[in-house]
């Protein structure tokens, strides 16, 4: 968007910005033309997308697959009663277009995976996580260090709240190198969080946006702002960049879409998907079965005794049209990527049109029930 400031309604909207001696035409002049990714339109990402539309950010994009709740209304203030049902991005979206019909605002109705989130990311100027669980955060921090996109990153819990700014070579895991496992830390919705706390966090990553964006004020790089709503104490730690952070983290586009964010965070993919290879046998006689090996070209033993699809899992989502057949089977060395390559794969169909299996235990227990 290309904000023309002697346009008298645009003067007018701005003009308590515009005449802030250190902001001026400038500034707002470079909020209009930047772009902001927001992850996660809930108890942050609300009161961010409500303050950065305000404010006159050019483009926003917002990222959430959920739908509104009766349980989100006391915190979450894009949403009302009668929004119940509707997906939450639409309803945002609405909201604020009719709060500043002169921004453009993107929508992606999705959960961010490592499938989606380079192509998604890479098109903003900054991101901002508000999201509420670990396997997201990571996984954002990661694409975002290789992308070497600003991000900014908020988490509330209870009475208390963060806030920093991950850039220039330090990222989230120079405070927490290692996910904890699913259930060691309580997210909103088990532990309780007070409606006030993320406005205050929330309007604190929208203000840091802000403030990247115009050159205005002293970012949070480098520090961890905690915020304690029921003492207002507030303190600052700071951080500086660790070895151990670049030895654990993907630091190629490749490495990243290997990760398997849920497992490395605790949480166990759905075993039921899972089948044996007496089970294979059994659906490959009996139905039309794609076999798919998603396994490097390089990597042995072949699999001599089925047809199959060869598709390293780097390479699932450039060739899903390969896959034909109504019942799919991923194999790989031991089953871990087959299981990790069968989640992508519903990502990117309808859950309901295909049933989709992973071999459980690879390629040894295909060869053993073969010789069987």
């Amino acid at each position: 968007m290309n904000l023309k400031m002697e346009h008298k309604g645009l003067t007018e909207r701005y003009q308590r910005q515009i005449q802030l001696k250190e902001f001026g035409v400038a500034g707002q002049l470079k909020l209009s033309q930047a772009s902001v990714l927001v992850v996660g339109a809930g108890g942050l990402g609300c009161p961010a997308l409500l303050y950065l539309a305000a404010a006159g950010v050019g483009k926003i994009g917002i990222v959430d697959d959920g739908l509104v709740e009766m349980s989100n209304l006391h915190r979450q203030v894009l949403y009302g009663t009668q929004d119940i049902g509707k997906k939450k991005v639409t309803c945002a979206k609405e909201v604020l277009q009719r709060m500043n019909d002169d921004i453009e605002i993107e929508v992606f109705a999705a959960r961010v995976t490592s499938f989606n989130a380079f192509e998604i990311i890479a098109a903003y100027d900054i991101i901002i996580d508000g999201t509420d669980n670990f396997q997201s955060r990571y996984l954002i921090n990661d694409a975002c260090a290789i992308l070497n996109k600003p991000l900014v990153y908020g988490a509330i819990s209870r009475y208390e709240g963060q806030v920093s700014v991950f850039t220039s070579g330090i990222n989230y895991r120079d405070i927490f190198p290692y996910p904890p496992k699913d259930g060691e830390v309580l997210n909103c919705s088990e532990a309780g969080v007070l409606n006030v706390l993320p406005g205050f966090i929330g309007n604190l990553l929208a203000n840091e946006c802000i403030k990247l964006i115009t050159g205005i004020g002293e970012v949070l790089i480098g520090k961890l702002l905690v915020y304690n709503i029921l003492s207002s104490y507030i303190y600052t730690i700071e951080i500086s960049p660790t070895e151990r952070s670049a030895q654990v983290r993907p630091l190629s586009k490749a490495d990243f879409e290997q990760v398997d964010y849920p497992s490395l965070c605790g949480i166990e993919a759905p075993r039921q998907d899972e089948i044996s290879a007496d089970e294979l046998n059994s659906l490959y006689s009996n139905r039309e079965v794609d076999v798919v090996d998603v396994r490097e070209d390089f990597e042995l033993p072949k699999i001599s005794h089925y047809t199959h699809i060869r598709i390293p899992l780097s390479s699932l989502h450039k060739e899903i049209s390969v896959i034909k057949k109504d019942t799919v089977v991923f194999v790989c060395q031991s089953g871990k990527r087959s299981l990790l390559a069968a989640q992508r794969y519903r990502e990117l169909i309808s859950p309901q049109s295909k049933a989709v299996f992973s071999l459980k235990g690879g390629i040894a227990s295909l060869e053993a029930g073969i010789k069987r």
